[in-house]
């Protein structure tokens, strides 16, 4: 019971000092490191690029720095998936980890990024430089998804908008669903899972579990979007079912989980 007792309370310093290096490394990175990259290079598209890789090598390094101080393990499925370009990778949303397990491991990862981001001092560099696509666009927003993935970036899309509630989901927003039948994409599903159930909607970082974190992150076959909308004879009709699917996929994979 005392070396329980210990462990949790480590655990707890150890997430403190997590967020507390992730907000300083993104602090740095604004005031240091990319804007050595805007001298180093003068085209735009290769700022991003290297921008991105910088933020993807930046939160592996996050990762690997909570797992070796014991806060979390994780294990990855299909990982080979990934290996590709041009991906619409849909993801379900329990921790506010997800994305930055994601970021972490997608090269050349862009995601569409809540305006409040692009004004906070700790995130509004790495966003900017990175070319991340800001929701404020409005109408060009599907635009703006599919050009990305035009030009062979992986758009990183969490449907339901927010953290999940626990052991459920949001109703799915259609965003997603737009992009695939206007952009004739298919999805490449990503399956996360928390156990115990941690970091999620309305939970303190402090509040850590009774045992270590321990993150499932399985990539599924990619949902081919032609055979789910193939009867439909508008694209708005597509997209509702596309979402209605894509609602039930997640929702039975929850079903699945909690029996388990």
């Amino acid at each position: 019971m005392f070396l329980e007792q210990i462990d949790r309370y480590w655990r707890v310093l150890a997430t403190g000092l997590s967020f507390a290096i992730f907000g300083i490394g993104g602090l740095l990175l604004r005031v240091a490191i990319f804007p050595l990259i805007n001298l180093l290079f003068r085209e735009q598209h290769q700022r991003t690029r290297v921008a991105r890789n910088i933020i993807r090598l930046a939160f592996r390094a996050f990762i690997e720095f909570m797992r070796v101080m014991g806060v979390l393990r994780y294990e990855l499925k299909g990982l080979e998936r990934l290996d590709r370009n041009g991906l619409l990778i849909v993801a379900n949303h329990p921790t506010l980890l997800d994305t930055v397990f994601l970021m972490a491991f997608v090269k050349q990862a862009d995601c569409i990024v809540k305006s409040g981001l692009w004004n906070n001092p700790f995130t509004h560099g790495p966003v900017r430089a990175a070319g991340y696509i800001n929701n404020e666009n409005g109408p060009g927003l599907v635009d703006d998804c599919i050009a990305t993935l035009v030009s062979g970036n992986n758009l990183i899309i969490f449907p339901e908008g927010t953290r999940s509630p626990r052991n459920s989901l949001h109703t799915f927003k259609r965003g997603v669903s737009n992009i695939a039948v206007r952009g004739l994409r298919n999805l490449t599903p990503v399956v996360i899972r928390c156990t115990p159930s941690t970091l999620g909607k309305g939970d303190k970082w402090w509040q850590v579990p009774a045992r270590r974190m321990q993150f499932s992150i399985d990539i599924r076959e990619d949902i081919a979007v032609e055979s789910v909308v193939s009867a439909c004879d508008s694209e708005t009709l597509a997209a509702r079912r596309l979402t209605d699917y894509l609602q039930n996929y997640f929702a039975e994979d929850n079903k699945r989980h909690a029996i388990a």
